[in-house]
């Protein structure tokens, strides 16, 4: 711990964010404590994206198991397994979440790198993410039923946005992570241009 820092109770969290029970409200084969005090993880994300009929993008909503009121839009992907490496966690999490199926040649980048602090489930978590882009083209029905228990409690919905109508929602209040995503999205739309960006949020 560094001067000036938190306090860390005896089990190793962050009294203050992390309640004691917090391997109730959070897997902790998936979260460990880290240096903070906070539970974390490395993840791997995807935007997914198409230009048929339109410009758009594949996009999860969801809502905090703990409070239904607080509800914001994320692209797929989830933590990384041990043993295995950023890209293949990302195929890994798109399949499952959305039942569509790519290999590793079919995601670009890293795109972007990703270091968020936020609250869910009354923790306050940390998460490190590397965000991949995927260009799937037109695709089938979504297939939800690789969805575990816990996302089908605080997931909501999965669907095609178009960018416009993403703008709009962002506009009326909707929150978004990361936050920089409509401009990215539109970004990647033309092209990757190599540069992996650095994305820090601490909500």
């Amino acid at each position: 711990m560094s001067a000036g820092g938190p306090r860390l109770a005896p089990d190793g969290r962050d009294p203050v964010q992390v309640p004691e029970n917090w391997t109730e409200l959070l897997d902790p084969a998936e979260w460990r404590l880290n240096e903070e005090g906070l539970p974390a993880r490395r993840a791997a994300r995807v935007v997914a994206l198409r230009e048929s009929p339109h410009p758009e993008i594949l996009l999860v909503v969801g809502h905090d198991f703990a409070d239904a009121g607080h509800w914001w839009a994320f692209t797929p992907g989830g933590g990384i397994l041990d043993g295995e490496d950023a890209r293949s966690g990302a195929r890994r999490e798109l399949a499952e979440e959305t039942g569509i199926v790519l290999d590793d040649a079919d995601l670009t980048g890293p795109v972007a790198r990703r270091s968020s602090r936020f609250r869910f489930n009354l923790v306050t978590c940390r998460q490190e993410e590397e965000i991949f882009l995927a260009r799937p083209g037109t695709t089938g029905p979504i297939d939800r039923a690789g969805w575990t228990d816990l996302e089908k409690q605080v997931l909501d919905s999965l669907r095609w946005w178009g960018l416009d109508e993403l703008d709009a929602a962002v506009e009326a209040g909707m929150t978004v992570y990361p936050h920089t995503l409509p401009r990215l999205a539109r970004e990647l739309l033309a092209g990757w241009d190599g540069v992996t960006r650095r994305i820090i949020e601490d909500d």
